[in-house]
């Protein structure tokens, strides 16, 4: 059987299955950082990225969070290349989504380093030095993020130029949550790390959700 002669019952159950992945990234992500999170001990989301939790006798589980959460998402973008196919940013979107889950993945890979007493028993403040996997995690943030938003932006022009005003606007407002939490994190703002996770997560869950949504009108 050529592959143009794969029954499209094939076709829809494998497009279903990529947009699975991409509609489990988001919430795998956060709900794993956010448990961890509020159980581990000496963490604090007002002073220490969900990054961080990538450290310590428990840090393989966040570590594999990354790189699960990144491959669902890269595997995701496929989902969304084949639904989006021919649509107004039906060819970026996917593409950035991919992005984000690659940076993703190498954030799990370069560990963060540990800092501000995180965990237990590291000193106050930040690192004195910085290792060569800190800054290639502080690199592999800034590719994911920056791609997150872009896609979400994107998004936006997509439902924008289909007539959904709700989710265009929807799109906007996570890509723009994920900019400010970011920046205001970026620039050393005061609870930085809990604006930057609620801007990842809230850009995260929006992508997720979209992926879910078009799964279901397949």
């Amino acid at each position: 059987m050529t592959a143009t002669q794969i029954p499209a019952t094939t076709t829809s159950a494998t497009t279903r299955s990529l947009l699975t992945c991409a509609a489990l990234a988001g919430p795998l992500w956060a709900v794993v950082s956010l448990a961890q999170a509020a159980t581990r001990d000496g963490f604090d989301l007002t002073r220490h990225p969900l990054s961080a939790l990538s450290n310590g006798s428990l840090g393989w589980l966040q570590i594999t969070t990354f790189l699960l959460a990144g491959a669902l998402a890269v595997a995701g973008a496929s989902g969304l290349r084949r639904v989006m196919h021919g649509t107004p940013g039906g060819t970026w979107a996917p593409r950035l989504v991919r992005i984000y889950g690659i940076g993703l993945m190498a954030g799990g890979v370069l560990v963060v380093d540990p800092g501000d007493g995180f965990p237990t028993g590291t000193p106050f403040g930040a690192p004195e030095t910085m290792t060569w996997h800190g800054y290639g995690h502080l690199a592999a943030g800034s590719v994911a993020f920056t791609a997150l938003i872009a896609a979400c932006y994107v998004l936006g022009r997509h439902f924008s130029r289909a007539g959904n005003r709700g989710h265009a606007i929807a799109s906007r407002v996570a890509g723009t949550a994920l900019l400010i939490g970011n920046g205001w994190a970026m620039s050393g703002g005061t609870a930085g790390s809990l604006t930057l996770a609620v801007g990842a997560i809230t850009a995260m869950l929006w992508v997720s959700a979209v992926a879910a949504r078009r799964r279901r009108g397949i």
